[in-house]
């Protein structure tokens, strides 16, 4: 199992990013794709049609979102923690994702990069 930690720039308020993070309607906007989230510790959440499910783990309202990702019930369980920092252009996002599977590793990088802070990222994006 591999670990990714990266740190993007988000053009928002942390506010901002974190409802993009959280809201399933605001989800919706920036992935295309209808969202199963709630920031209720213990629910199910879901993405990009079942792609990404999982459970949320805790929330700190604009700061820290937690969630454990289903790699078909994999031990120890796959972690990811989104901490987001006020910065001079918007948001300082952390990510830390822990227990990656090897062979899901290169794609679910790609993933974070591409489509979904990289998504994020493009929503906010000012012209």
């Amino acid at each position: 199992m591999k670990d990714y930690k990266q740190y993007f720039t988000v053009s928002a308020s942390p506010e901002e990013v974190y409802m993009a993070l959280t809201n399933p309607f605001t989800i919706e906007l920036w992935s295309g794709e209808k969202a199963i989230m709630s920031t209720e510790p213990g629910s199910e959440f879901s993405l990009w049609e079942d792609s990404i499910t999982g459970i949320n783990l805790d929330f700190e309202e604009n700061k820290l979102l937690r969630q454990a990702w289903d790699f078909g019930g994999q031990e120890p369980a796959s972690i990811v923690t989104i901490k987001l920092h006020t910065d001079k252009k918007g948001t300082s996002l952390e990510l830390v994702h822990i227990n990656i599977p090897d062979e899901d590793y290169d794609q679910i990088v790609y993933g974070w990069k591409h489509y979904y802070i990289g998504s994020i990222i493009e929503f906010f994006k000012e012209d």
